[in-house]
């Protein structure tokens, strides 16, 4: 699975700051997966917890979220939301 590209679903990438998590839908080999990545893992890649910027931390660290996103798809698939965590870094 890991040599298989995620992308992000255009236009489905949205903060849900009151959920502390980052939401999207990602595609994968035409199949598509509803991910959710918790605020701690941008504040691990980012050094700041999110502060009205998750969105935009997302987008700096996005190959590495899509990575983290891979490892927790790869625990569940039949999961109905993915939750990524800061656990999901390598």
């Amino acid at each position: 699975m890991a040599d298989d590209a995620l992308t992000i679903v255009k236009g489905t990438l949205e903060d849900n700051a009151g959920d502390r998590q980052v939401e999207f839908v990602g595609e994968i080999d035409g199949e598509e997966y509803q991910f959710a990545v918790q605020y701690d893992l941008l504040e691990a890649l980012g050094g700041d917890a999110p502060d009205g910027d998750a969105i935009e931390i997302f987008e700096r660290y996005s190959d590495d979220i899509l990575e983290a996103s891979l490892t927790a798809l790869g625990r569940d698939m039949e999961q109905p939301v993915v939750i990524v965590s800061e656990n999901d870094l390598e």
